[in-house]
């Protein structure tokens, strides 16, 4: 009896121990949509030298996602020298905020109480960090929460009334709102119940402030690639904001990237995700999320 208990322990330990010594590179798989093949880091690197702007669309309680973002923006630096950080996480009229951090003038304390970081900003800190460590500039691309919120309550004409200095924390206006296809897409996920457009424009603003924040930066530093985070939703079938940098000028190449925890991971049906990206990240479901 004694001799079985024993023996039963040491199965138990040897499993969870295997478990906890499982790489935490064997928790995502990446799909190249074009050439139709499972990639490694090193291949999505070298295969993004054409680009000017990779999104990375996550899902912001992805625990591997938030790892990798880190682990490829590293890969990307030590490949291509220079690589603007840009964020959906920071709203505009925090640059200044964000700028101070990366120049060590405030502490980490201050930027997340003064630059109103996410209450995941655990989960960004680390490519942050990285961006610093390294003399990267980081874009604060969002929108401020209260003028997206008040576009949704009042409509794009009230914003319209905002002060020049306000403006300049949006993007331009009148805002390019046409995009069936978009509009069709974020009914479906507001569960097919009739929203007012007031929401669907503050959406449009939400995307269109990312894609100015990143086109005026770029404009300005084309010898830099830049690599923006932003829940998937926003850049998933080259919509959202996607479209509105295409619709900015078509000559600026971009690439993206859709990342997501994935039921059938351990053997993925990749055409069904083949719309989404050039490239599809699956991670592993049974993995804790982060909140």
């Amino acid at each position: 009896m004694i001799k079985t208990f024993l023996t039963l322990i040491l199965i138990i330990t040897f499993y969870h121990t295997s478990r906890s010594q499982t790489p935490w590179s064997d928790h995502y798989k990446i799909y190249d949509t074009k050439n139709k093949k499972t990639i490694s880091i090193t291949d999505l690197v070298g295969s993004v030298k054409e680009a000017d702007v990779l999104f990375f669309g996550e899902e912001h309680n992805d625990s591997i996602a938030h790892r990798l973002q880190d682990t490829l923006y590293r890969s990307l630096l030590n490949q291509y020298g220079t690589v603007t950080l840009s964020m959906e996480m920071f709203e505009r009229d925090c640059q200044l905020v964000l700028d101070e951090y990366l120049q060590s003038f405030i502490t980490d304390e201050r930027l997340v109480k003064e630059g109103r970081a996410w209450n995941n900003y655990k989960d960004y800190r680390p490519i942050v960090n990285t961006a610093k460590e390294r003399q990267q500039k980081v874009i604060a691309a969002n929108a401020p929460r209260r003028y997206v919120n008040m576009t949704s309550r009042k409509g794009l004409k009230s914003i319209d009334s905002l002060s020049k200095n306000a403006k300049t924390y949006f993007a331009k206006l009148p805002l390019d709102t046409i995009n069936a296809p978009y509009q069709e897409k974020f009914s479906k996920i507001m569960g097919g119940r009739q929203t007012s457009s007031n929401v669907y424009y503050a959406q449009t603003m939400w995307d269109a402030t990312m894609a100015e924040s990143i086109y005026k930066y770029w404009k300005k530093n084309r010898n830099t690639k830049v690599f923006h985070l932003n829940g998937r939703f926003h850049t998933d079938d080259q919509l959202g904001t996607f479209t509105q940098l295409q619709r900015s000028n078509k000559k600026i190449k971009i690439q993206n990237i859709s990342c997501f925890p994935a039921t059938d991971f351990n053997n993925p049906q990749w055409s069904q995700y083949e719309s989404l990206g050039d490239y599809v990240i699956i991670t592993n479901p049974d993995i804790a999320r982060t909140f």
